[in-house]
């Protein structure tokens, strides 16, 4: 076919309803690549109004001429998405997902060199009319190792710079199997899968290439598995809901081959049990909303701050039914009232789902217990308190840098021709240094509790738990060093969490009340000084028995339990109160105390409490 019969092929597809720009020539190679959206606005869009570039080219080298290879990502957005959307692009570039500002703040106040409060994001970022939030964030400093280490000049900052920075708005992230994605708007709204490869029709994409989405297509209908390719690291939140924990890494089981099982986001995977909302079919933007997401035009210094839906907005409380408004006010979008029922309808599936009112239970004997007779529970427990019967718990953050040897910098990027593409792997400055990671161990089950910044009782696990090691080389300059955070606590810490692991079924009474870990006085098995860490407390234990504060926490207004709260939780004695009875009573009683099940038992002590009672 000759260059005039191929044009004219071109002509007629671009023809095609949904496509703007019949004199473009994009489609000359690019044929059967699928049109961006369906609606009458953005399926309108021509090539070259989102991708810029030449359209009257015969040649792909001046075609490309100026193209903007992701036309969404944010050192250009303004030029293409803005045009249409400025306020969201406006509100985007200073919310939490693009500045990384408790991630920078948590960090750096675990090693020592700032207090909790936010200073830096990963760009400078202002908002000088804010009513909430700070109104300006300073770019992140670099490090000097042959400088006095201080506030400006943290090793954190070159960990944060080589390896935690992967993951926001302006970084395409780390291209492996489960993090595939687009930097800017399209890190969201345009799909990849996990092995990150074309599934379209496009002709001028081999099948198979790698770090390309699924399909050339733009949607609000955002999966799971999209949000899976950044929340993985810290919190853990998006692997926990789908009900996956990381393992140590061995690969087993076997597949069905006998080879080793795949890896996904750099690591292998037990499954544990999923949160009800997934199992139910829910997506994370079904409960988050836009605020949550794109933010709210204010800049934020943590996540507590800036996520606006409790769940008490959805399934209301003791006393109410939900008003269908999250915690700030807004209504939600996907939840109704049908009659006396409130409906949530799935924004991926178009699925209804009926959304449970604790107003409307009738409780069965532990349920009453724990939510009637015992009200503080309602009161003073987050719902996930209880309903979040595990949690990812990887003790022992061992970060060791490498000043003899260069690394990739997610903050510093090369200059290109294309200005889109700044924020890949690729197109990082070697202007960092080389860190690898490992962690003393990993665990899940009884998740420590506390208090959270709402001053309730939450889940707890570890945070920022640095043991940091510095070598040049095979020389070691700094050995499993733990720091001292600027108010005076140790640097290895814990944080609250929503882990997003809720089950119908809650944590057990004694799971949490005869349990010395979910107090957070630790299991007294884990040797610390034993396995080289230089601190007197086990990992696991955030407080000791007199209330005093041993881990940090770098969310503000959060801690341990303080003493007369772990006095009036403790209940880890109780057995003891009858199981510590003399032998001689033990004996006389032989063939008569006998509850080898939980309904025996609960029956034996039924009858002791009504014979006290004189019943």
């Amino acid at each position: 076919m000759n260059r005039l019969m191929i044009t004219l092929a071109a002509m007629v597809l671009l023809a095609v309803p949904g496509w703007a720009g019949a004199q473009e020539k994009c489609l000359t190679c690019h044929e059967g690549i699928e049109r961006i959206a369906d609606g009458p606005v953005m399926g309108s869009l021509s090539c070259t109004g989102c991708h810029r570039g030449n359209a009257d080219a015969a040649d792909k080298q001046q075609a490309h001429a100026g193209m903007y290879a992701n036309p969404s990502d944010l050192r250009v957005a303004a030029k293409t998405c803005g045009t249409c959307h400025p306020k969201d692009l406006e509100n985007a570039m200073k919310s939490l997902h693009a500045t990384s500002a408790g991630k920078i703040s948590g960090t750096r106040y675990a090693w020592g060199a700032q207090g909790r409060e936010g200073i830096y994001a990963n760009q400078p970022v202002e908002n000088p009319g804010a009513k909430k939030g700070v109104k300006a964030l300073k770019g992140l400093p670099s490090y000097d190792p042959k400088k006095p280490e201080g506030s400006e000049n943290s090793p954190s900052d070159d960990y944060l710079r080589n390896q935690c920075l992967r993951c926001h708005l302006w970084t395409a992230g780390n291209p492996q199997d489960g993090d595939y994605r687009a930097s800017g708007c399209a890190a969201c709204h345009v799909l990849y899968s996990d092995a990150g490869t074309y599934e379209g029709n496009d002709k001028a994409i081999p099948k198979g290439t790698k770090d390309r989405p699924r399909f050339h297509r733009i949607t609000n209908k955002i999966p799971v598995s999209q949000c899976l390719h950044c929340h993985n690291r810290g919190g853990r939140t998006g692997v926990s809901y789908i009900g996956d924990m990381e393992s140590d890494g061995y690969g087993t089981p076997y597949t069905a081959s006998g080879g080793k099982q795949g890896k996904l986001h750099g690591k292998n995977y037990n499954h544990i049990s999923a949160d009800v909302h997934y199992d139910k079919g829910l997506a994370c933007i079904d409960c988050h909303t836009k605020q949550d997401l794109h933010g709210d035009g204010n800049i934020y210094e943590k996540r507590e701050q800036a996520v606006e839906v409790r769940c008490e907005d959805c399934h209301g409380t003791m006393k109410k039914r939900s008003n269908l408004k999250t915690s700030w006010g807004n209504t939600f979008p996907n939840l109704k009232k049908e009659g006396k029922k409130v409906v949530m309808t799935a924004k991926v599936t178009g699925k209804k789902h009926l959304v449970p009112q604790i107003a409307d239970i009738s409780f069965k004997s532990e349920g009453y217990a724990a939510m009637v007779a015992i009200p503080t529970h309602m009161n003073k427990v987050e719902c996930y308190g209880c309903h979040a019967k595990w949690a990812p718990q990887c003790y022992g953050c061992h970060a060791r840098q490498n000043v003899g040897k260069s690394g990739g910098d997610w903050l510093n990027d090369k200059q290109s021709d294309d200005p889109s593409k700044a924020g890949t792997k690729a197109n990082r400055q070697g202007t960092a240094y080389d860190w690898d990671e490992s962690r003393s161990y990993l665990r899940w089950e009884t998740p420590v509790l506390g208090i959270n910044s709402r001053g309730k009782v939450s889940p707890f696990i570890p945070g920022c738990q640095a043991v940091f090691t510095q070598v040049e080389g095979e020389k070691g300059i700094v050995n499993n060093k733990v720091y001292t955070t600027k108010d005076g606590t140790s640097g290895i810490g814990t944080n609250p969490i929503q882990p997003h692991t809720v089950t119908r079924e809650s944590r057990s009474c004694a799971d949490c009340h005869m349990n010395t870990k979910a107090l957070g006085l630790g299991s007294g098995i884990y040797d610390t000084r034993k396995n080289g860490l230089p601190i007197e407390f086990e990992l696991e234990r955030i407080v000791d028995e007199s209330g005093k504060q041993l881990q940090q926490t770098a969310h503000e207004g959060a801690r341990p339990f303080n003493k007369a709260e772990l006095n009036r939780m403790d209940r880890s004695g109780t057995c003891i109160s009858c199981h510590g009875a003399d032998p001689k009573v033990w004996k006389k009683a032989k063939g008569k105390a006998k509850a080898p099940t939980d309904e025996l038992h609960r029956k034996a002590i039924g009858a002791i409490l009504k014979k006290a009672a004189g019943k």
